[in-house]
């Protein structure tokens, strides 16, 4: 892929801004550490939208119920003791039980199962190094030698973007998510490198178009 050039790129600054208009903070901020090791700032906007599809998932979908409990979990996760970072399974963790606390037991128990299927997927799944331009090429997919089949893994994604496009590792990890949220949903397995690809600038851009017209207000 070719690095594209004159365009402004989402860096982290940009990422912490806006997140800083929507819940109106500007304290000390949080890094979490990945279960990979890396670590990243503390975004309130993601624990909302979990929040959000866990309510989702049982029926319940409601966005100001869902901000009340996003204060909640937020709130506590700034006053822990002066503590600056937290892991991402202690924020999972938090927010089963704000939910199981607060009347929702139901969308943390399926919040907990649809995690559960997901890290299955992500076990399943395999990337396969093959560029599908021809039938043939869709047909050798399914037989593809062993040499040729990877695991997936996201944070390769996250690696290219950050690497090949100078994009902050936020913003990247943003655009990898969008695109394991794609591959698992399609069920098609093993996955051809190039749908990836695809799958990858499709959504680079229009992460991009959203940043522009955030930019534009």
């Amino acid at each position: 892929m070719r690095k594209r050039c004159g365009r402004n790129w989402l860096n982290a600054e940009c990422f912490s801004n806006i997140d800083k208009e929507v819940t109106g903070r500007g304290e000390m901020r949080l890094q979490v550490i990945k279960a990979d090791g890396s670590a990243e700032e503390y975004l309130h906007t993601k624990v909302l939208g979990t929040i959000s599809n866990a309510l989702g998932l049982v029926g319940q979908a409601d966005i100001a119920i869902a901000e009340e409990l996003a204060e909640v979990v937020t709130y506590h996760l700034h006053h822990r003791n002066g503590q600056r970072s937290v892991t991402s399974g202690e924020i999972f963790s938090m927010i089963k039980a704000v939910l199981a606390s607060t009347g929702f037991e139901q969308a943390a128990i399926g919040l907990t199962e649809h995690h559960h299927q997901r890290k299955l997927k992500r076990n399943r799944t395999e990337v396969v190094s093959i560029e599908v331009c021809e039938l043939s090429d869709a047909a050798q997919c399914g037989c593809a030698e062993s040499h040729l089949r990877s695991r997936w893994d996201k944070s390769r994604i996250v690696g290219d973007l950050v690497s090949e496009y100078g994009i902050c590792r936020q913003a990247a990890r943003t655009i990898a998510s969008l695109v394991e949220e794609k591959v698992l949903g399609i069920g098609v397995n093993p996955v051809p490198a190039s749908l990836i690809r695809q799958l990858v600038l499709g959504d680079t851009a229009a992460v991009l178009r959203a940043h522009e017209q955030l930019q534009a207000v």
